[in-house]
């Protein structure tokens, strides 16, 4: 089914649509400096595609909520929830096809790009029956997927930016179009822009930024100019549920508003100077008395169990309640509860930070607290435990530990799978084993991800005629035996 939705006008007054069908295919990419026009743009696309899509919107400044009065899209305050439950909010939203506002206003940039990870995960991590179409707006995803680390965690970053490579490069198949919206090109992510095939360009100054737009677009450097001279809420745009060639656009009148908008200005007080004098320092015990404090809002478990872990009381009352344990049985432990998380069906398709709070929660139970992990070296673990390496790797595999190293960290638990078996002169793990480790459904991503890992020549891919693959890990001089892809 085709619905076109009307964006706007083009500069001879003709009507420019967007398919929605095919949007839902190719994602979207909007970008323009602030004051552009990219929230109105978005609220127009998403008034005009209401009751025809559901709806997803993640909000980091409170400004869709208003589409809830005349929408019915459903208010999320992630502010008030815990992360469980904004988890349990996500698996329901894709199950009963609800379009909801994730209201992000009031956190601070690591709590929401926390929040934004876990929900995104939930999303993506929905079963099979529940893959129904839906938009997935991302206001300000410079934010949720940043070129560098910033001042937040580097696993905040990580679990942000690896929600959001999900969403724009796996979401497709799960129903879920990204739509992104940036204040500049150069802070955001190269590999979470580059999925998208659609694109409206708005105002922007700086050059790089420019540079950028003039090249998702197609025009020639020197063309990049008219960019900085478009008025707010113009846009060129292109791509395939837009047009074959990049047209300027006039986005149309919104029904809602945002809660805050720009600035306008007001008269100044006519007061003379003495009167205004008099008021600033008239008796302060005539001054009104001050608000009253902001409600306590709860705060995240997560948080909460950092803060009690970091705390030197706690951890006396810990130490003294809970008797020592050597380190053999300290790796003991973690290694029973690596095989406990692994062996857990649902555990394959859950971000790392979702299972780390189970981790930290098992290693208590089994009367080892504070846990001997930080979120880094859970993750590790975690790779070679999906791997089949339960044990902390010794010096035996200090070699591919190090080559595994010059892979991003999604891939390290797919290498040691490889590298184990071909260690141990086993059969090469088959497709869906690897799949299984990595993450995905999805086979021909475990293809596509064993041709990048050969690329960088860390290992080779033979198949016999028999079409039975072995791989060798040429630095090492370990190779599997021939198994069935």
């Amino acid at each position: 089914m085709t619905v076109l939705v009307d964006l706007g006008t083009d500069g001879a007054g003709k009507t420019v649509p967007i398919d929605l069908e095919e949007l839902l295919a190719t994602r979207l990419l909007v970008q323009g400096n602030s004051g552009s026009g990219k929230s109105h743009l978005l609220r127009r696309m998403l008034e005009k595609s209401a009751g025809h899509v559901q709806q997803v919107i993640i909000d980091p400044e409170g400004d869709f909520v208003t589409l809830s009065d005349a929408y019915g899209h459903v208010v999320i305050d992630a502010l008030d929830h815990s992360e469980r439950e904004i988890v349990t909010f996500a698996a329901r939203i894709r199950e009963h096809r609800a379009s909801v506002v994730l209201n992000l206003e009031g956190l601070e940039a690591d709590g929401q790009m926390r929040c934004a990870a876990w929900f995104l995960a939930a999303l993506f991590d929905a079963p099979r029956e529940h893959w129904y179409p839906a938009l997935v707006v991302v206001d300000e995803a410079q934010l949720f997927a940043p070129t560098g680390g910033g001042e937040v965690p580097e696993d905040v970053r990580r679990a942000s930016l690896g929600a959001m490579t999900n969403l724009m490069c796996r979401g497709r198949k799960r129903g879920l179009a990204g739509v992104i919206a940036t204040q500049r090109l150069a802070k955001l992510a190269k590999n979470v822009a580059a999925e998208a095939s659609n694109f409206l360009m708005g105002r922007t100054f700086l050059d790089i930024d420019m540079a950028r737009a003039a090249d998702l677009l197609g025009m020639e450097r020197r063309q990049a100019e008219q960019i900085r001279d478009l008025q707010r809420g113009h846009f060129l745009a292109l791509g395939p549920a837009l047009c074959r060639r990049p047209i300027a656009v006039k986005i149309g009148d919104v029904e809602t508003s945002a809660r805050s908008g720009s600035p306008k200005l007001t008269p100044l007080p006519s007061a003379p100077a003495e009167d205004m004098k008099d008021l600033l320092f008239a008796e302060l015990a005539d001054a009104p008395p001050p608000p009253p404090p902001p409600p306590v809002r709860r705060q995240a478990p997560e948080t909460l169990m950092e803060q009690l872990a970091a705390s030197p009381a706690t951890q006396q009352s810990s130490a003294s309640a809970l008797p020592d344990k050597s380190p053999d049985e300290v790796e003991t432990i973690i290694a029973d509860v690596m095989r406990a998380i692994v062996a857990d069906a649902d555990s394959a398709f859950r971000a790392p930070p979702v299972l780390f709070q189970d981790f930290q929660v098992r290693c208590r139970m089994a009367g080892l607290s504070p846990p001997p992990l930080d979120i880094a070296g859970f993750t590790r673990r975690l790779s070679c435990a999906r791997a089949g390496i339960f044990d902390a790797p010794g010096e035996e595999w200090a070699p591919a530990m190090a080559l595994a190293d010059t892979l991003p960290d999604d891939m390290l638990g797919t290498f040691l799978l490889i590298a184990r078996a071909a260690k141990e002169g086993e059969p090469c793990p088959s497709d869906s084993a690897i799949a299984e480790t990595y993450g995905t459904s999805s086979l021909g991503r475990v293809r596509r991800l064993i041709g990048y890992i050969e690329e960088r020549d860390l290992i080779v891919t033979r198949v016999d005629l028999a079409g039975k693959r072995s791989i060798t890990l040429p630095h090492l001089g370990w190779t599997t035996q021939p198994a069935e892809v």
